[in-house]
């Protein structure tokens, strides 16, 4: 696993991405944009990677606007993570990363608008996306083929001039630390779940799912509210 401590040096770009391709499964340009947003946020703000003391302590916190594989870049470079709860999720739809020291809350915004992008794809990179990605008709050749004009592009996004990234210094309201919550057991499927998930049916307790109550589920398209017998 790759760990940077110090001040992450732009060097690092291409070692960060692969690290990132088993992350993620896969190298793409806006996995490459992630680490490029995060890169620029983090010696803007002078902060390095998460370490073990610096991730159980939340000292910095990611904010996402998109949960595409932008933010899986944003994860593998800075070491914050959904699971270490350093990773925040505002469902906005947009490529942006919010890096912030818990200690000042004062923080770097780093955006990047798609339509900029547009001269760094090859030609052909558009339609084959179109038709591989969006539609799932590519041949087995056409995937291939899209795979080799990604890793091309993630590589030249990984470079990308700190001119084509909207920065803004910001400052943030103070946001609580994960707290930690005690553990019920459901009354009918005798599964243990966080307190704050338990609603209390004839004094018995029960798990979100088995009191068929609306609970929320990032998915593709975002955050969504589904209700159990939906999804039974």
């Amino acid at each position: 696993m790759l760990i940077l401590n110090k001040l992450v040096e732009e060097s690092k770009a291409e070692e960060i991405l692969e690290y990132a391709r088993e992350f993620h499964g896969h190298v793409c340009p806006y996995v490459a944009l992630g680490i490029r947003a995060s890169l620029i946020a983090m010696n803007e703000l002078r902060v390095g990677r998460l370490d073990y003391s610096a991730s159980v302590d939340e000292s910095i916190l990611a904010i996402v606007e998109t949960n595409s594989c932008f933010t899986d870049g944003i994860q593998v470079t800075t070491g914050c993570t959904l699971g270490n709860n350093s990773l925040i999720y505002l469902d906005l739809g947009k490529t942006a990363l919010t890096l912030v020291k818990r200690s000042t809350w004062e923080g770097v915004r780093v955006y990047i608008d798609a339509e900029k992008l547009e001269k760094y794809y090859p030609p052909e990179a558009r339609e084959l996306f179109n038709k591989v990605i969006k539609e799932r008709k590519g041949t087995p050749e056409e995937r291939e083929h899209l795979r080799e004009l990604w890793e091309e592009t993630a590589k030249n996004m990984l470079h990308l001039p700190k001119e084509e990234f909207k920065i803004e210094q910001v400052k943030i309201p103070p946001i609580e630390q994960a707290p930690i919550f005690e553990s019920i057991r459901c009354s009918e499927c005798g599964e243990l779940a966080m307190s704050r998930r338990i609603i209390y049916i004839n004094e018995k307790p029960f798990c979100f799912k088995c009191a068929e109550k609306e609970y929320y589920a990032v998915i593709g398209r975002g955050i969504i509210k589904i209700k159990e017998k939906e999804v039974k």
